[in-house]
């Protein structure tokens, strides 16, 4: 799944990156892209050019139902709750001044909770607990920052590949525990368009403002499951305190992350209850220490809107969660 950050050049490279670069559910267990934007998508190298790499955790525990844009009652969904630990592995490499090139690689361990409504899992009617930790669909993105001599705007076009599980776990039920939107997988080739701009006022670039912009969509898909297009954007501002204690660098942020995701198609996909709108406030907090770089920030929802079958469907709501945490940690080379 990366990008940004505030003080100039540090922002300027870290949004644009970010640009290269999914969380609701009856599904849509994921939404995941929503972890490829805003301040701690990704942080930018020490130097003009050169490689670094790094390491996110992201955790969402989805565990209320909600239809339309507001709560409902847990029974009107079968599903219960997808708790979800992400593992992202991720690099960059700056070849010069305006092209930048990255990879990453999630591992996905969640946990779905639902209700057996065919006898697959268990006696019909009765709850189940399943679980399977897999890789995730891996990203390739490039970075063109030669809009400016600051890398303050830029532009970037990603691929998503099939990589990850999209069948379920091997077994006696053979994945059934899971529907095809909890898997880590879609199994679907996307791709990936962004956009950010930087900006500075004051001229030391203590304090900043950032704009972005990531926009993902599927263009061959397998096993009659198609994701629907997604659509992200965050707007924030930062500032760099200097150095604070052992810390060179200490800069708080706070981002608006609104992210759109139209409604999944296919004979494999839940139509009715996917698909939503919604706005975020993610305050987060960038450290640097040497060649290491730490950010943390948590995104709550503002405002929620998802798409649902009608209550009395005995299907209806998707899962969503009351907070999405992520921590990285970047160490250029």
């Amino acid at each position: 799944m990366r990008f940004l950050t505030y003080a100039a050049s540090a922002a300027a490279l870290t949004l644009g990156l970010a640009a290269l670069a999914p969380t609701a559910a009856r599904a849509c267990a994921c939404g995941c892209g929503i972890f490829d934007i805003g301040g701690g998508a990704l942080m930018p190298p020490d130097s003009p050019t050169g490689f670094s790499a790094w390491f996110r955790y992201s955790y969402m525990d989805q565990t209320r139902n909600r239809e339309g844009g507001h709560a409902a009652a847990a029974a009107d969904n079968p599903d219960k709750s997808i708790e979800t630990h992400f593992y992202t592995f991720g690099g960059q490499y700056m070849i010069n001044h305006k092209w930048t090139i990255m990879a990453e690689v999630p591992i996905y361990d969640r946990t779905f909770v639902s209700t057996d409504d065919g006898g697959v899992a268990g006696p019909e009617g009765s709850v189940y607990r399943a679980r399977e930790t897999g890789l995730g669909d891996a990203q390739l993105t490039a970075v063109y920052t030669g809009l400016a001599k600051d890398m303050s705007t830029g532009l970037s076009l990603g691929v998503k590949l099939p990589t990850g599980d999209d069948k379920g776990p091997t077994g006696p039920l053979g994945g059934a525990e899971f529907d095809r939107d909890t898997l880590p997988g879609t199994g679907s080739t996307d791709l990936i368009f962004g956009a950010y701009h930087i900006g500075r006022f004051d001229p030391e670039g203590r304090l900043s403002w950032f704009a972005q912009a990531r926009y993902q969509v599927a263009v061959t898909t397998r096993g009659g499951y198609r994701p629907g297009d997604e659509f992200n954007t965050a707007v924030g501002v930062g500032y760099d305190l200097g150095r604070i204690g052992p810390f060179p660098k200490v800069a708080p942020v706070l981002q608006l992350i609104n992210s759109h995701r139209q409604r999944d198609s296919g004979d494999a996909s839940d139509t009715l209850n996917s698909g939503y709108e919604r706005l975020l406030i993610g305050p987060g907090l960038e450290l640097r220490a040497g060649k290491v770089r730490l950010f943390i920030d948590v995104a709550l929802p503002l405002y929620e809107h998802v798409n649902s079958a009608p209550p009395g469907s005995g299907k209806a709501g998707q899962l969503t969660a009351p907070a999405l945490v992520n921590v990285q940690a970047t160490y250029s080379f």
